[in-house]
């Protein structure tokens, strides 16, 4: 696996990461475009994540978030490349990482999209039907995903 790719390079350092950058990305996201910026810090603090940045500058241009057990089970979700940077593999990179990491390669992972199977399925996710339940009434949380 490659350490860089367009200039860029991949970390789980939650000290990295820029949450002004994360917050815009997801506000331009279908399924986390109503998501209020506390909501997306405690997804933050409570997951994996992974932030890709720009090695001169060190500028965040994407992020993906994994909540895992770490043994059996993952779910990937918010990943975001910065339009400036997309067409250019960035996300491929990304995921490379993602799904190498020590705490989601051993796991069942499901991801919910709805315009980038083509991305997923080179690495391994297979289209399958699931089941949802969203938030309890009166209480935040992200909107589910159609």
């Amino acid at each position: 696996m490659s350490l860089e790719h367009a200039g860029c390079v991949v970390s789980t350092d939650a000290g990295l990461l820029d949450v002004d950058f994360i917050c815009a990305a997801l506000a331009g996201s279908y399924w986390a475009r109503d998501r209020p910026r506390h909501v997306v810090e405690q997804s933050i603090r409570n997951s994996l994540c992974f932030g890709l940045y720009e090695k001169q500058g060190g500028r965040q241009v994407g992020f993906a978030r994994v909540v895992t057990d770490g043994a059996t089970f993952s779910w990937l979700c918010d990943v975001v490349i910065d339009g400036s940077r997309r067409g250019m593999g960035l996300g491929k990179f990304l995921m490379s990482f993602v799904v190498a990491h020590p705490q989601v390669g051993g796991t069942v992972c499901l991801l919910g999209t709805r315009d980038a199977h083509g991305l997923y399925e080179k690495f391994g996710f297979a289209r399958s039907e699931q089941m949802r339940r969203p938030p309890s009434p009166g209480r935040p949380g992200p909107p589910c995903q159609a």
